[in-house]
This record gives structure tokens, C-alpha cells and sequence, in this order.
């Protein structure tokens, strides 16, 4: 159907940036002159040991992360982590949650088979989850064990704009759609993890950074072993064998960030991208954005028609011409737009056009 490389706006797996997938295509039988891939090559070999130390003070660096906290790459994605959290921070039961979306909504859900004592702070299903809680509406406990947030929400377009403030209770934070895409100031959290597949490698990992204070361990013989972020940390994320590519290609993906300027310049690149598309949306008499301007999320962008079968019909017509991936998440319908830091403002500039062109063919 195409010649070359459509323009992916698929929430995840997503788009990887070109310069990576040629680097990791030119090590593909042969990593650094070992005669092997690193998708054959022993985890405990020195070669991988390079790769995996490298890739952790790579992303120390580019996210400026604290020397108190520990970094893992660990398999399962954010997934698993919704059942880790509360297994490695519940101690007194309590645990504040915040529902902004599916996916906070799925580890809110996951914490409840832990403890009947897990509170839901705030949501904003109320809205069809178009905008973030403020700080005066988070009903937040008072001894709690951790708050836990959905930073960027990728099925419906929005983005925490403000850290919420605790009296020191820890913030767990899912990032796995916000993750390397501007800078955070990791010491405001107990906790982020991110399932890689969005920003920043093929699927099969979560990214872990945690607080060394926080660490530990599990509650006696009750939960497994590997989910032991304590463990882990001691394993240096070496328990088992771990997804070696992954860590190969996220390793890739940080130095091609470095490259770039580092995450101040990410954020520069990610908000002209963006700012193009919402300026569009601002302006359209045909498609409309789903969310409160200044909850808007910075990498996925929701929007539509307010007709379901016109916006099927837009999906369909941008499919052929190269813009793939649009539709919307299942459960909201209308249509996304991913635009991680992979996605180059041609992309943008071009899907407007084509926008543009969709509005007039359809007034």
C-alpha cells in the first residue's frame, strides 16, 4: 500500500525515531564488533553489562535523577507495575488515587485487591475525563501511604499541569506517555514508572526510578519474589534475564535525545509540534479538540467532528493517505493523535494540510 514510511500516530507501540532504527539496524547481526545481536547475546556477558550500565546513566543524566534513587528496567510494562505499587508502598492499607483516565482507572482497580482501605482522592469522569483535578479538590487522606496520578492520560488527551502537593506523602506517577518528552523534577516524586513502548523503545519493558527510602521490600513470603523492588534494585536488574532489547533501544533512544540538546530542547520541538495541530483545532469550524486548553496533553491529542460516522470517515481517508493510527481509543471513539517525540513536525504540518483539505471537501 505505501512505498515508503507512513507517519505513525499510534499511542503505542508508537513511532521510534529513524536515526535509532537505522543504528539499531547497522548492529543488528553484529553489536560493536562481538559477532552477535544483542537479541542472542548473553545478559551476563560484558558486552550487555556495558549496554545496561550505559543506558542507566544515560537516563540519569537526561533526567537529571538524584543519586537516591534507584533505576530498574523491569518486564511486564506499567501493567504489572499497577499490582507492584501497592505490593512495595501499602503499609498502613491506605493509599490515595486519583482517576484521570483508563489507565489510572485500571490501577486504581488493581490497588483494590490489595486493601478495602484504598480512597479515590478525585476524578474527573464527571467531564468524560476532559481536565486534570485541582489541588483544592483532592480529598486527599490524611495518613496516607502514597498518592498515586496518571501524569499524561493517553486516551483522553490530557496532562497533569501542576505537581500536587502532599504534606511529604510520596507521588507515584505513571509517565509512560509523557516519559523523556520534557524535563521533570524527579525529587518532587516517590516514584515514576513508565511502560517504555510510548516514547521511547519497543514494547516489553517498564521504566522504574524509585526513591531509595521507599524501597522496602515486600511483605514476607506473600507476593513474588521479582516483584520485589527491593530485590530488583539489588539484582541491579538482573533477577532473570532481562528484555535486553529493550534496555539496547531505549539506550538508543537517550543518546539520540543527547543529541538533539537534552529534554529542554525536547520540550521546545514537542510544544512547536503540538501548538500547531491545537492551533488548527482552535480554528476549525469542522473538528473540535475533546480537552480544557490547559489540560491539553503535549503528545496525545484527542479530538472530532462531533458526526461518529464523518469521523470514520476521516480516519479511513487519512489511513490512505499515510496518516495511520488515528482513530480513536475503543471506549471514546472520535479521533488521536500521538505525537511523541519521534514524530517529526512534518508529520504535523502535513496532517493539517490534509485536515484542512478533509474541512472543505466536508462543510
Amino acid at each position: 500500500m505505501f512505498s515508503e514510511r507512513i507517519y505513525n500516530f499510534s499511542a503505542g507501540p508508537s513511532m521510534l525515531s529513524e536515526d535509532v532504527l537505522k543504528e539499531a539496524q547497522r548492529d543488528l547481526l553484529n553489536y560493536g564488533g562481538t559477532g552477535t545481536s544483542v537479541m542472542e547475546m548473553s545478559h551476563r556477558s560484558a558486552a550487555f553489562e556495558d549496554i545496561i550500565h550505559q543506558t542507566e546513566a544515560d537516563l540519569r543524566e537526561v533526567m537529571n535523577i538524584p543519586d537516591n534513587y534507584k533505576v530498574l528496567f523491569l518486564q511486564g510494562g506499567a501493567t504489572l507495575e499497577f499490582g507492584a505499587i501497592p505490593m512495595n508502598l501499602l503499609k498502613t492499607g491506605v493509599a490515595d488515587y486519583v482517576r484521570t483516565g483508563q489507565f489510572s482507572t485500571k490501577a486504581y482497580k488493581e490497588a483494590l485487591r490489595f486493601s478495602d482501605k484504598i480512597h479515590l482522592a478525585a476524578s474527573s469522569d464527571d467531564k468524560t475525563y476532559s481536565y486534570i483535578p485541582q489541588q483544592e479538590q483532592l480529598d486527599l487522606s490524611d495518613s496516607a501511604d502514597y498518592l498515586h496520578i496518571c501524569f499524561n492520560n493517553t486516551v483522553f488527551g490530557t496532562k497533569w499541569n501542576y505537581i500536587p502537593e502532599t504534606n511529604g506523602v510520596p507521588i507515584v506517577a505513571d509517565m509512560s506517555s509523557f516519559i523523556l518528552s520534557e524535563p521533570v523534577d524527579v525529587s518532587k516524586f516517590g516514584v515514576i514508572y513508565a511502560g517504555v513502548q510510548k516514547n521511547v523503545a519497543p514494547a516489553g519493558m517498564a521504566i522504574v526510578i524509585v526513591r531509595e527510602d521507599l524501597l522496602t521490600g515486600l511483605d514476607g513470603d506473600k507476593y513474588p519474589t521479582y516483584m520485589d523492588w527491593k530485590e530488583q534494585a539489588k539484582a541491579g536488574s538482573i533477577m532473570n534475564t532481562p528484555p535486553c532489547w529493550c534496555i539496547y533501544m531505549c539506550g538508543l533512544t537517550l543518546k539520540w535525545i543527547k543529541s538533539l540538546g537534552g529534554l529542554e530542547k525536547m520540550k521546545e520541538i514537542n510544544y512547536k509540534k503540538a501548538k500547531i495541530l491545537y492551533d488548527f483545532l482552535d480554528s476549525s469550524e469542522l473538528f473540535k479538540s475533546a480537552v480544557e486548553p490547559k489540560y491539553r496533553s503535549m503528545m496525545n491529542a484527542t479530538f472530532v467532528t462531533g458526526d461518529a460516522e464523518l469521523d470514520k470517515k476521516f480516519v479511513a481517508e487519512a489511513t490512505e493517505a499515510g496518516f495511520v493510527n488515528l482513530k480513536g481509543h475503543r471506549s471514546v471513539g472520535g479521533m488521536r493523535a500521538s505525537i511523541y517525540n519521534a514524530m517529526p513536525e512534518e508529520g504535523i504540518v502535513k496532517l493539517v494540510e490534509f485536515m484542512k483539505k478533509f474541512e472543505e471537501e466536508n462543510k
